[in-house]
């Protein structure tokens, strides 16, 4: 049993995360396209052109913390180590030097690299981490529910005081507000890191360690053919809501015409992703975690396209319908990162072999991907309609802000909800795979006395 201090203390690792997961989705494309001068269409190609790094790094870095042995562990050493440099590269990103145009690209590209780099670095390893706290199919949903509540709490941090923060901390200077901002919240993050490595402990670890190459995992890793299911559901899950969250600045500055309500908008829509996430846990105990999930997404698509026809002067209701779907889309969160977990034992089940970080890192990848598409589109589609920046929109523009932030999410949403209907391990058969597995592990102990 994971106590309720554990499930807080894993929980705080991804406020730490969200911190910047959350400013990213949220501010680093308006910063780069407002603040630091860069052209939406490039920004988006940048975002995408860094995951063919993460196509090499995430695989790499599941299979080392897989075979990283310490008397930590194999997963929460890494928030130890790499804590600090996430902190410190997360504030070389949002920060503006005086540069040439062809300098500030080069900049936007390396800082940027380094960041995901290093996210890698310590989110693979925390997101595998909550994978063996437990092996109870149940407590992992309980585990997950706590996790995304701190992790929506960090997003509320981000919603509610970044712009706050920019304007005290810069004093006029946004640039400078941004890096100033930006170093109070790595500061914290660095905190509450080391405050997940300590107060948790890992307990479902191998009998025996895997003496397999990083070739034989990822064969291992291409039979599980659930696996392949989640990766996909993933890429387009995030392609939908990272495209959703990028153009909510700009719905509101342009197309609402109420650039002084934006930190209130975002911040509405982060309290309805925790109330969301909180009813998660008991909504999984009632109904199958893979029948709620499909039926999640097509909630959330009929939110966002209902949200087409809300005029720019209906304001109550353009607030309640991101509020609602905010908190439909986040119930799914920890059901889905629970099935992560499913995936792992469902893997062992058929392959034998147990690779819980190559598993958990290739799924973030296809997780990254969703974000780096829903960052490139808004920015492709941003340059596409015309968009000026800081400036008064022509009628194209404003409508392609619409539809970017209404239709094309809900058609994200509908595919995942078709993909997931390809998804087989329902509550009966992830009790039969935990039962075999434990029947197999009860065996092998007994011959190694």
């Amino acid at each position: 049993m994971v106590t309720a201090g554990e499930k807080i203390a894993y929980g705080l690792g991804d406020t730490a995360s969200n911190i910047i997961f959350q400013t990213v989705m949220l501010f680093l494309t308006f910063f780069y396209t407002d603040i630091f001068g860069i052209s939406p269409a490039y920004v988006g190609t940048m975002f995408l052109a860094v995951r063919l790094i993460d196509a090499f790094t995430d695989p790499l870095m599941g299979w080392l913390s897989d075979h990283t042995r310490t008397r930590w562990g194999r997963f929460r050493p890494y928030l130890l180590w790499f804590a600090l440099p996430f902190g410190i590269i997360s504030v070389m990103t949002f920060t503006t030097p005086e540069l040439s145009e062809s300098g500030k690209l080069i900049y936007a590209f390396v800082t940027y690299t380094a960041l995901m780099m290093v996210y890698t670095a310590i989110n693979i390893p925390y997101c595998a981490l909550g994978g063996v706290l437990t092996t109870d199919p149940d407590e992992r949903v309980s585990i997950q529910s706590y996790r995304f509540i701190f992790a929506m709490i960090g997003g509320l941090l981000v919603s509610g005081l970044t712009l706050p923060l920019v304007d005290y901390l810069g004093e006029g200077d946004k640039a400078l507000g941004y890096q100033q901002t930006i170093m109070v919240m790595s500061i914290l993050g660095t905190i509450l890191f080391l405050i997940c490595f300590a107060g948790t402990r890992e307990r479902d670890n191998p009998v025996t360690a895997e003496k397999l190459n990083f070739k034989a995992d990822i064969k291992a890793l291409a039979k599980n053919d659930q696996w392949r299911i989640l990766c996909a559901a993933a890429t387009f899950l995030l392609t939908g809501l990272v495209l959703r969250t990028t153009i909510a600045i700009y719905y509101v500055k342009y197309y609402l015409g109420e650039p002084d309500l934006t930190t209130w908008f975002i911040t509405l829509g982060m309290i309805g992703n925790i109330i969301g996430c909180a009813i998660a846990n008991p909504l999984s105990k009632r109904i199958c975690k893979v029948k709620a999930y499909i039926g999640l997404q097509w909630i959330s698509a009929g939110i966002c396209s209902l949200s087409f026809f809300i005029g720019p002067d209906q304001l109550t209701l353009a607030f309640a319908a991101y509020f609602l779907w905010n908190f439909f889309t986040n119930m799914g969160s920890p059901l889905l990162w629970a099935k992560m977990a499913d995936t792992v034992d469902y893997g062992e089940w058929k392959t034998g072999v147990r690779i819980t970080g190559m598993l958990y890192s290739s799924i973030i990848f296809f997780i990254k991907l969703g974000l780096a598409l829903g960052g490139a589109i808004a920015g492709w589609l941003l340059a596409g309609y015309g968009y000026v920046a800081d400036a008064e929109q022509t009628p194209m523009a404003l409508q392609g802000i619409l539809m970017s932030f209404t239709v094309y999410p809900a058609i994200g949403a509908i595919i995942v909800a078709f993909v997931m209907g390809k998804y087989t391990l329902n509550r009966q058969k992830v009790s039969e795979v935990t039962q075999a597995l434990n029947t197999d592990t009860n065996q092998e102990l007994k011959g190694t006395c």
